[in-house]
């Protein structure tokens, strides 16, 4: 089992700048940030494997960055140039190499107003 513990979120402006992280319980192979908005589906974000390769939506490229402390076994999510598209409860998301345990936190709202 993993435990994860998100912090960060809140209310901004467009254009402005928030950053999300998440603490897992133990080291775990890939870690992320997906979304959600109202009426929608989830959707991936962002994603970091332990060796630093990440993988990104292309609705948020160019403006957030994932990274990850190993050693505190957290993920951080940099988001930059806000839009109110990006409005969502960010999930951090936590998973094995073969995908075949997968872990989410509670979720963390992101407002961004126009």
């Amino acid at each position: 089992q993993v435990q994860l513990v998100e912090s960060g979120g809140g209310l901004v402006q467009a254009g402005g700048s928030l950053r999300l992280s998440c603490a897992a319980s133990r080291s775990i192979f890939s870690m992320g940030w997906y979304r959600q908005a109202p009426g929608k589906q989830r959707e991936l974000v962002a994603t970091i494997r332990i060796g630093g390769s990440t993988n990104y939506a292309d609705s948020v490229k160019e403006r957030f960055t994932i990274s990850r402390d190993n050693a505190k076994n957290t993920v951080y999510l940099q988001m930059n140039k806000l839009k109110p598209e990006d409005t969502a409860v960010y999930y951090c998301n936590a998973a094995d190499p073969m995908g075949l345990y997968i872990y989410w936190g509670q979720g963390t709202q992101v407002t961004v107003s126009s």
